[in-house]
């Protein structure tokens, strides 16, 4: 990885260095796989693989032996560099559901629309939505949490579900069908000799995945 201060732009694994992709659109499509909103049919070890081939614009030419610390390298990226947090806590958010609502609250942390950006850091967007103070999606997360735990609405939460109650309630990811299907023709492919790699908190699992058109890194 990098220094405190540094934003990292390639994996070291090993002698060899692999570009990655940064831009935290891209990454947003990767979690969207992982979250397992692409493609609920598919495992753990799956997601991470189509993960994998999303991250790494090289990782067909990447030697096996590179994959687990290759793996740990991509969750590592995932977190901006943070300590791991134990287990992860209910879903209350969706960045594909969400996405007006997060864009509005970090545009108005950075102080400019970072959807016009031409290319934004993974980190440096996670700073900016760490930063997200009061507004529509606190709103939104806040009352997710309540229902989710049987708590009482306050009347003005109430009166905002009933208003926004799709835009609330969270819903399967139904986008990019043909980015899906064509990820999952490439990964269809390996089966059934998927070769294994490790995941992060897993062994012996399988990765796999398919690359994208485009790169930003």
């Amino acid at each position: 990885m990098t220094g405190a201060w540094g934003l990292p732009t390639r994996a070291e694994i090993e002698d060899r260095v692999y570009e990655i992709r940064t831009d935290y659109r891209d990454i947003l499509e990767v979690l969207r796989w992982l979250d397992g909103g692409a493609a609920p049919e598919l495992d753990r070890g799956e997601r991470w693989y189509v993960a994998m081939r999303l991250f790494y614009p090289d990782f067909a030419a990447m030697p096996r032996q590179d994959w687990p610390e290759a793996t740990r390298f991509l969750a590592e990226f995932l977190a901006a560099g943070r300590p791991g947090s134990g287990s992860p806590g209910p879903r209350l958010m969706d960045w594909q559901q969400d996405a007006p609502l997060i864009a509005a609250g970090v545009s108005r942390a950075a102080g400019q629309d970072v959807r016009a950006l031409p290319y934004l850091h993974w980190w440096s967007f996670l700073g900016w939505f760490d930063a997200i103070g009061e507004g529509a999606f606190a709103t939104v997360v806040g009352i997710r949490d309540k229902l989710r735990r049987g708590k009482k609405l306050e009347p003005w939460e109430l009166e905002f579900y009933r208003s926004h109650r799709a835009a609330v309630d969270l819903r399967p990811d139904a986008g990019g069908d043909e980015e899906k299907q064509r990820l999952l023709a490439l990964l269809d492919a390996r089966r059934p000799g998927k070769a294994a790699a490790t995941i992060p908190g897993e062994r012996g699992s399988a990765c796999g995945t398919g690359d994208r058109a485009e790169s930003r890194n």
